[in-house]
């Protein structure tokens, strides 16, 4: 008996229904696998995020530490700068203490001039 046009076409179709569960299964272990790489790339991305974040916070504590520290620096400057016009009033009220006298005087009848008309 010879193969005839019906039975060459079934054979034709089945080899393509393999062919195509073969390319079916090709796809999936293809699409496991790079779910399976997508995984490994999250997991070593998150792993970089934390780190930066870890780096980024440490950074943040030393820049507070060294702001505690300047704040300690311009606070010691304003106080030196405060006993520098201190002594500097001192050593006027020395070289003249008739005039530092009346200019107290002066300030002082001033300001009780104006705390009395702030009461009318």
């Amino acid at each position: 008996m010879s193969p005839n046009s019906t039975d060459a076409m079934k054979t034709n179709l089945g080899e393509a229904g393999a062919h195509l569960k073969n390319a079916a299964t090709d796809a999936g272990s293809a699409i496991k696998n790079a779910a399976h790489v997508a995984g490994d790339e999250l997991r070593m991305g998150r792993s970089a995020v934390k780190a930066d974040l870890a780096d980024s916070a440490l950074a943040g504590i030393a820049a507070l530490e060294e702001g505690g520290g300047a704040a300690r620096e311009q606070m010691d400057q304003l106080m030196d700068k405060g006993r520098d016009l201190i002594d500097s009033a001192a050593d006027l009220i020395r070289e003249r203490p008739i005039a530092s006298f009346g200019a107290a005087f002066a300030a002082g009848w001033i300001i009780a001039k104006l705390a009395r008309s702030g009461d009318r």
